[in-house]
């Protein structure tokens, strides 16, 4: 095998792997925006819930206000921890989204490159070099 079809088999080769790297990414990236749906759900349903017991206006006495304050600050607190998931989530995502970017910039500058490689081959194949087409001595030999 000539030099120039043995790089272009590499770089088929080589392009095969970006474009699994490729795939694997996007996995990964779907992933993570399923997980950062799931807790921007969450967030959103701790949050109204949250919301709807503020209002203590309902209570009879001291202890139901007591019981109704603890339990409206661990609400607060799940709330708190799912909104800081979230916005961890939404960092995963971001750079789940970035290394999608990167393994698609890769791929198509393999797949550049083993076309440009594939042209030149053909084109030397279609066009020989003139030296080759020109005849060895004269016409009176």
């Amino acid at each position: 095998m000539r030099p120039e079809a043995r790089k272009l088999a590499r770089l088929r080769r080589l392009e095969k792997i970006r474009a699994l790297a490729k795939q694997e990414a996007a996995q990964q990236a779907a992933e993570a925006e399923g997980a950062l749906s799931h807790l921007r759900s969450l967030e959103t349903r701790t949050r109204a819930m949250a919301d709807a017991y503020r209002d203590p206006a309902a209570l009879a006495d001291g202890q139901a206000l007591r019981q109704h304050v603890l339990f409206t600050h661990g609400l607060a607190g799940i709330s708190a921890a799912t909104s800081r998931d979230a916005a961890a989530a939404q960092a995963a995502a971001d750079a789940r989204q970035h290394e999608l970017a990167l393994a698609e910039r890769r791929r198509a500058a393999v797949e550049e490159r083993a076309l440009a490689g594939a042209r030149a081959i053909a084109q030397r194949q279609s066009h020989p070099a003139a030296a080759a087409r020109k005849p060895v001595g004269t016409e009176l030999e």
